[in-house]
């Protein structure tokens, strides 16, 4: 017996309250982590236009010594550039652009040979000055140093180019650290403690949970080679034998409709991908809050794939736990 994919008639009304309780979080968390996240953001455009010499010097050497600047020099143009779409307009290394927008450890490729680095570098430099927004930076055209006035308008309106682009991540990594902790504090409640050793998913011990769990499975066109799946949640049941699987949760929010459908097929080739190698010893449930509409519903239930909505978490007794 399923535990939601075989009740349809649960599911308009789930939906509802599951938006509603989005909703409800969003007005609360997301106009302060905004607020938050453009202080932060004003110092760093000015940072990055001091060090620009106001946008005057762009130079190789500058986005190498200081490749951190590169996501706030994407937000100067008009209109604003694209990760992707710079690494076309440039002609540039993908791999360059998106090393050099790591957000843990902004850097260069160490392996690209010199005389490419410079030529990337400074071709990345003529699009960001060729494409620079006009009326962002008057003082461009007869070369003047900008006034106070100028600066502080046009560092806010860049904060706010930045933080529109990096807002939905934010959000995201929010809601599923509170979906997180919300598991964490049902299981604890329940006596289960929070395991932290790098074992492998199938040798956690009963009584324990982990987070973001690597699962090795066996991919199509891999030559039988292993690969690592992430997952959110591992879950062993205290009752659970030595032949057993711990329980497998991945947390999932939409804050709309529109981008739900991608993420469907992704979650259901994981399934796939895990119940090939695993069988039927696999459980493989989602933990849903938000925007997931009937169709998304009725597309998981049929690869059977069962899920848990964040506002009945007493639905999780039903796996087991």
């Amino acid at each position: 017996m399923g535990i939601n994919l075989d009740k349809p008639h649960l599911w308009q009304q789930d939906v509802k309250e599951s938006v509603a309780q989005y909703n409800a979080w969003f007005m609360d968390f997301a106009p302060k982590a905004f607020r938050e996240t453009r202080i932060a953001t004003i110092g760093n455009v000015e940072t990055a236009l001091q060090r620009t010499n106001y946008l005057q010097d762009l130079s190789p050497e500058l986005l190498r010594e200081h490749p951190e600047v590169l996501p706030i020099l994407r937000m100067v143009t008009c209109p604003p550039i694209a990760r992707d779409r710079l690494v076309g307009l440039a002609d540039v290394s993908k791999n360059l652009v998106h090393s050099m927008e790591d957000a843990d450890k902004p850097r260069v490729s160490a392996r690209m040979n010199e005389e490419q680095l410079t030529q990337e570098l400074q071709s990345i430099c003529d699009i960001l000055r060729r494409m620079a927004d006009p009326d962002l930076f008057p003082w461009l055209t007869n070369k003047r140093s900008p006034d106070a006035a100028e600066l502080l308008r046009t560092s806010t309106i860049i904060a706010d180019r930045v933080c529109g682009a990096v807002a939905d991540p934010v959000i995201r990594y929010a809601q599923e650290k509170r979906q997180l902790g919300a598991i964490s504090a049902m299981l604890q409640k329940k006596g289960y403690r929070l395991d932290e050793r790098s074992v492998r998913f199938d040798e956690m011990a009963p009584g324990t949970f982990s987070f973001h769990t690597n699962v090795p499975v066996f991919v199509a066109g891999t030559r039988g080679r292993e690969v690592n799946i992430p997952v959110d949640v591992a879950i062993m049941p205290p009752t659970a034998r030595a032949s057993d699987l711990p329980l497998l949760i991945e947390a999932q929010s939409a804050g709309d409709y529109a981008n739900v459908n991608k993420r469907r097929k992704e979650e259901a080739a994981k399934m796939q991908q895990i119940r090939s190698t695993y069988g039927g010893r696999a459980s493989y449930t989602l933990f849903l809050c938000g925007y997931f509409d009937l169709r998304y519903l009725h597309y998981e239930a049929a690869e059977g794939i069962d899920w848990i909505w964040e506002h009945r978490m007493s639905d999780f007794e039903k796996l087991g736990i």
